[in-house]
């Protein structure tokens, strides 16, 4: 039988009513709040930069290959697709390639009129992402003999236009000579990111080509999907060595700067705030053993009286305030994960669209994250253990016993 973990669990229910079992319960809420805190505030951080960045890269991708232009025009030269395509191919780290083009129109109803751009889009190396931005109506349709008149329209741009879906649009094309198109509202779309809802209409890929008169083997530009966004930098480098000297390409983090810098932010102010929390937590728990080990002085005196060493009574200090920790652990992992839980099936708490690009608090679950923050709690909680308990060795039997 281990000595000190008998006595020290004999001496837990001995604390009922003394100041000693009001300090750990503090101590245990003090590190089921931190916990949970820390929890929350990762599966809302990576809820954010997943939401945003799947918002992002919906409508540019990681990477975007267009021709070498000196302007900063949105409509390109164009580039030889297929090939570039079947070039982009024998990279392993390329997972999706899907080509595009650009033009900017302007869009007439009956009571207004705006400038739009826009973007044509194929599925021919796959389902277009943005399927997932899809509020009303259905996704274009890609029809195989002709071109499709089909659009999706914002939120914006449609509540601007007072259009719906079903309704028709005229597009003015400044070009020489002028063209006009009529297209259909087949579906409305909503990224909350104003820098592509006040902008942006989507159609077919091959309307583009008409209207500029490019063979079916032309595109404005292609958009590359990596197997893995953390290798980007690496990745581009690569690419961009292997690409014509006539090519550019562009890397997301790059177009919207602003965006991920602001996701960089929110991550560094976490990190502080998560700090502050296991110091307020580690704080406690010293605290904590330190008023034990004072209640307990007499107790410590007669211990080593009767021959019990230091190391045999800090472990029975040590396994109080492992106790301690794991119960505020258990605690705090039933609140964290409850809340995520009902934030995550049940939408509680809304969002203002209009400043957080999104109508809800995201929740992303990332088993990994979870074990990382219990494991960090864990190993500073016992190392906090660990300091007052070598207070004990300078605790004399004589004077302790005499301890009043």
């Amino acid at each position: 039988m281990n000595v000190s973990r008998y006595i020290s669990h004999k001496i837990d229910g001995a604390d009922s009513g003394s100041f000693t079992s009001s300090v750990t319960k503090i101590a245990i809420i003090s590190i089921a709040m931190g916990v949970a805190v820390m929890i929350v505030s990762f599966a809302i951080l990576e809820g954010f930069r997943n939401e945003i960045q799947s918002k992002i890269f919906s409508f540019g991708a990681h990477l975007q290959i267009s021709k070498y232009d000196t302007n900063n025009s949105l409509e390109v030269e164009p580039i030889g697709g297929p090939r570039l395509v079947q070039d982009l191919h024998r990279f392993p780290q390329v997972q999706t390639i899907q080509p595009f083009a650009r033009k900017t129109a302007i869009i007439k109803t009956k009571e207004e009129v705006l400038g739009v751009v826009l973007k044509g889009i194929s599925e021919e190396d796959g389902r277009s992402p943005m399927r997932e931005n899809l509020l009303t109506g259905k996704f274009l349709s890609f029809p195989d003999s002709t071109a499709s008149n089909e659009i999706l329209l914002s939120r914006k741009v449609a509540d601007k236009l007072r259009l719906k879906v079903g309704d028709d649009a005229l597009f003015y094309f400044i070009q020489n000579p002028p063209r006009v198109r009529k297209f259909t509202v087949k579906g409305i779309y909503q990224t909350g990111l104003d820098e592509f809802d006040e902008v942006y209409v989507i159609g077919d890929i091959r309307q583009i080509r008409e209207l500029n008169a490019w063979p079916d083997s032309l595109v404005g530009g292609v958009e590359v999907v990596l197997k893995d966004f953390n290798r980007l930098d690496p990745v581009a480098e690569n690419l961009y060595e292997n690409l014509r000297y006539d090519l550019k390409l562009d890397k997301i983090t790059d177009q919207y700067a602003q965006l991920f810098d602001w996701l960089q932010l929110l991550n560094r102010n976490v990190i502080i705030f998560l700090i502050l929390i296991i110091f307020v937590a580690t704080f406690n728990m010293v605290a904590t053993i330190f008023i034990m080990i004072l209640e307990r002085t007499n107790m410590i005196g007669v211990l080593k009286a009767i021959g019990a060493t230091d190391r045999q009574i800090r472990s029975m200090f040590f396994f109080r305030g492992l106790s301690l920790t794991l119960r505020g652990m258990l605690f705090g992992n039933l609140v964290g994960l409850g809340f995520c839980a009902l934030q995550y099936y049940t939408h509680l708490i809304p969002l203002d669209p209009e400043n957080y690009y999104m109508d809800r608090v995201p929740i992303f679950w990332d088993p990994n994250i979870i074990i990382i923050l219990n494991a960090a709690v864990f190993a500073t909680s016992l190392l906090a253990v660990l300091i007052p308990t070598y207070l004990i060795s300078r605790i004399k039997p004589v004077t302790a016993i005499k301890f009043d």
